[in-house]
């Protein structure tokens, strides 16, 4: 028996489908979370538009939790970035009066938990 290939597959119909509704959830989580870090941000006394812009809204999270400017560079540091997004992380929490939970809520899963920050009742109280 023999077999010859020639060189073509059959169209698979609706193989991409499911990417359009992938991109749309990603779109959304994408816009649901900018608009948590922007009202957020509003609440500490900052401006919202800077949740937009790369860089200097992590420069505003740090600022809100009380951390230096230079914790920025400890972000390029592989490992100890880890850590400084921990410490970010606990610094927001803090700032708004909340505890360990908060913090691992907008450490792991920022996308639900900095919305819920920033839509919730919860109060800018400063660094800690």
């Amino acid at each position: 028996m023999v077999l010859t290939l020639t060189g073509s597959l059959p169209l698979q119909q609706g193989g991409g489908s499911g990417s359009g509704v992938l991109f749309l959830v990603w779109l959304v989580l994408v816009l649901v979370s900018i608009a948590g870090i922007w009202k957020t941000f509003e609440k500490a006394g900052e401006p919202g538009w800077a949740a937009i812009i790369p860089i200097y809204n992590t420069y505003v999270m740090l600022k809100i939790g009380g951390n230096a400017w230079w914790w920025l560079l400890l972000f390029l540091v592989p490992i100890v970035n880890i850590y400084a997004a921990y410490r970010l992380s606990k610094g927001i929490a803090e700032a708004f009066g909340q505890g360990l939970g908060f913090t691992l809520g907008l450490w792991f899963l920022g996308f639900v938990f900095f919305p819920i920050l920033g839509f919730g009742d919860y109060r800018y109280q400063g660094p800690p």
